[in-house]
């Protein structure tokens, strides 16, 4: 699988969101614009939306202090996402 560039997999991590919280997209992204990208969502959502980012990608986020932080925020999640599969496909 090509990489993707850090944008889609923002786009797909929002598309998440919408599902799990039964939101429309748009939505979820206005609200995303008005609190800076922020994830508005609680540790346990979180933790689902890294499963289902994990298992789309077909990667394993690790589990550090870098990746805890970036949980925080739609865009530094999706960087280290990025991150995680550049590792994986120079791994190969």
């Amino acid at each position: 699988m090509p990489l993707q560039s850090v944008q889609e997999i923002v786009d797909i991590v929002i598309e998440f969101l919408a599902e799990y919280q039964d939101r429309p997209l748009e939505e979820v992204y206005e609200e995303l614009a008005a609190r800076g990208q922020d994830l508005p969502v609680d540790s346990v959502l979180v933790m689902e939306i890294l499963a289902r980012v994990e298992e789309h990608f077909g990667i394993s986020v690790p589990a550090d202090a870098e990746a805890g932080r970036s949980l925080r925020s739609v865009w530094a999640f999706a960087e280290t996402v990025y991150d995680t599969m550049q590792a994986k496909e120079h791994q190969r």
